[in-house]
């Protein structure tokens, strides 16, 4: 590492070697005095404070004027400090990948972290490609990586082995012991949480294995407890350099708040504002509460001076999963959300500050990207990389100084497939300046890539598709995705031999519908269902088949399901389900169920969760429920993740011990 200053040693020996020699002295002044001025971003260590936000849309603050419903101060406050991008992007549209983009300065393509399944129990390290397919799909998706590998030399690490503190708060998600923070280059991790979010809920009790509530607060909110445990960090560590990584919860599901907060928001909800949800907005509130904590912080130990802080998302807002009865969030006008490869799904607020060295309140359009951050860290503290490091991200110290950024473009490495609404197939993006080209692998006519082509200044929201209309602009940017592909040695989407296309219906291009100012929450996509089997619709990441005598449900993602419509309504009355079957999957499952006259389906009020044991040995599991009106069908979410569940049989029975269902697999 080569400090901004010359060592003391260097320093007595130009002296040493320049006291007769006026001229030369004046030359090494010259020269002191500009290698100070181009290192002056390093002065004495300054601390670093990283704020990530999780799930958090380019519309869920005040930024950009795109929300009269969410409240944002402190997020407004910390813009007033520093300098706010406009297009600032996550290096996937969900969370684990970007998050290893952060500590490592890589893509996802290159990682092989390209899903969020850090949290399953297989360890993999090297992602391989899949040879096949669910039907309905014309490209095989990748087996991605599972765990944040070691062999990496995290941001973490570096801060440590330069003298700092470090301390990791919230959440990780990047794999449990022995790929823990304190693994990877953290001295302390709080609540040392392997999970996708919260252990249960935002509001104690907690679920945490070994972080619980402070006694004196029953309803203690968790974000103000990681707050409250990141001041403790800070206070004990002001006399020294440290690196705060305050990797927050909110506002991912579940989704509750503070019920006084809900309570006010539910006074402003305006019915034609696609932003309506005033538990999301209670947890908004509370989000940028903790952002002040931190800020108030700072000032109070008298340090904010001398802090670098940089404040991001994982992804895009999450805008297809429901709250009050409506969609959490709307991303508009951008297109689309989290899981999403169009804006919405990765294009986010962020904001760097450092006081006297990046201009208060200023703004920056150029394109940045969530590798990038840690290259710019090391600029800024003129730090090297360590001999062989590369990154995939670039400093972006000449945008924080009011420049323009050299770099070509920037690439979005998504090769999966959710069932969400704005639905795409496998693909890879590119950005390049207002250009932006979605590749759908093998997902064109005869086994050929599809192609989506955007001009993002004309076209924010993504409606237009001009890659028709401009071929040559496609060929160009589609070669710079080969490049890359190539450069990361990404594992790539294979065309898929199971294909079957009477089970395919492509998504078409369509304008969004416009109502109160912005655009309305997506519908959920068309399904591409195989057809029932023993009677149980397949749906979701979930294919059903028979095999000696038992039910086989593979679960190619995080929302299997399946359910059964009674041929004949059963009346009012208490009913017990038998379910015994063996899994290989993971975290809980739930079970649901359909009312006559009951608005919403299969919805969470009529719902169930239940613990399930996925050590691969079969268990039965008894439910128990009450209806309020005429029973007419059943649904088994039997885990939430990838895997392989075995049901030997499903029983259902009245109060009186009548069979109402029993498997014949």
């Amino acid at each position: 590492m080569k400090s901004e200053y010359f060592s003391y040693y260097e320093s007595e020996f130009l002296n040493q070697f320049a006291g007769s020699n006026k001229h030369f002295t004046s030359l090494i002044c010259i020269v002191l005095l500009v290698l100070m001025s181009s290192s002056a971003w390093a002065a004495s260590k300054p601390n670093v404070v990283f704020i990530l936000a999780d799930d958090l849309g380019w519309s869920d603050t005040t930024l950009f004027g795109t929300t009269n419903f969410y409240k944002t101060p402190n997020i407004q406050r910390l813009a007033e400090r520093g300098m706010t991008f406009t297009r600032a992007y996550s290096s996937s549209p969900l969370c684990s990948p970007t998050r290893a983009s952060i500590l490592t300065g890589l893509s996802p393509a290159r990682t092989g972290i390209t899903a969020p399944n850090c949290h399953l129990p297989q360890i993999v390290l090297q992602a391989t490609t899949s040879p096949t397919g669910p039907v309905n799909h014309k490209a095989t998706f990748p087996n991605p990586v599972t765990r944040l590998d070691k062999k990496y030399y995290t941001l973490a690490e570096m801060f440590k082995d330069n003298g700092y503190a470090t301390g990791h708060f919230g959440k990780w998600h990047l794999g449990s012991e022995p790929y823990s923070p304190l693994e990877h280059g953290f001295d302390v991790d709080v609540p040392h949480h392997p999970g996708p979010g919260p252990a249960g809920s935002y509001v104690a009790p907690w679920k945490f294995k070994d972080f619980d509530h402070d006694p004196l607060i029953p309803d203690e909110h968790l974000e103000d407890r990681m707050a409250k445990e990141a001041i403790a960090f800070m206070e004990q560590h002001t006399d020294e350099p440290f690196f705060l990584n305050y990797w927050m919860f909110s506002v991912h599901a579940p989704f509750d708040a503070k019920q006084d907060l809900i309570d006010q928001y539910k006074k402003n909800v305006d019915p034609t504002d696609s932003q309506r949800s005033p538990t999301y907005a209670a947890m908004i509130e509370s989000m940028d509460d903790a952002v002040g904590t931190l800020l108030d912080t700072l000032d109070r130990l008298k340090i904010a001076d001398h802090t670098i802080i940089f404040f991001a998302s994982d992804n895009g807002g999450n805008m297809y999963n429901e709250v009050d009865g409506t969609s959490a969030t709307s991303n508009a006008p951008l297109r689309g959300g989290k899981a999403t490869m169009y804006e919405g799904g990765v294009r986010g607020p962020a904001i760097i500050v450092y006081p006297k060295h990046i201009q208060a309140d200023s703004r920056s359009e150029e394109i940045i990207q969530s590798c990038d951050y840690y290259p710019t860290l090391l600029e800024m503290l003129s730090i090297a990389p360590q001999q062989g490091q590369n990154f995939d991200g670039v400093s972006i110290v000449p945008a924080l100084k009011g420049k323009h950024l050299d770099r070509e473009a920037i690439f979005t490495y998504f090769p999966h497939s959710p069932p969400i609404p704005e639905w795409l197939p496998a693909a890879v993006s590119v950005h390049s300046e207002d250009w932006k080209l979605i590749r759908i692998f093998f997902d064109g006519e005869n086994g050929n890539h599809r192609y989506k082509l955007y001009d993002l200044k004309e076209d924010i929201g993504e409606q237009n598709n001009l890659a028709l209309v401009k071929p040559e602009k496609v060929k160009e940017l589609d070669l710079v995705i080969d490049e890359f592909l190539k450069d990361t040695q990404a594992v790539l989407p294979l065309p898929n031999p199971r294909f079957d296309a009477s089970k395919y219906q492509p998504k078409l291009e369509g304008k969004s519908s416009l109502k109160g100012g912005a655009r309305t929450p997506a519908k959920k996509p068309a399904k591409f269902l195989d057809k029932p089997v023993a009677g149980w619709q397949p749906d979701g990441d979930c294919s059903l088949a028979l095999r000696e005598g038992k039910l086989i449900v593979t679960s190619s993602g995080t929302d299997p399901y399946f359910s059964y419509a009674l041929q004949v309504p059963v009346e009012k009355s208490d009913f017990e389900i038998t379910l015994t079957f063996s899994s290989d999957s993971s975290r809980e499952g739930q079970f649901y169920w359909r009312e006559a006259g009951k608005p919403g389906g299969f919805h969470r009020d009529r719902s169930i969760r239940f613990d399930v044991n996925h050590d691969g040995q079969p268990h039965t599991y008894h439910l128990k429920w009450s209806t309020q009106s005429p029973l007419t069908a059943i649904r088994l979410d039997p885990s939430k993740s990838n895997g392989k569940i075995t049901i030997t049989s499903i029983k259902v029975t009245k109060s009186t011990g009548e069979a109402i269902y029993e498997s014949d697999f």
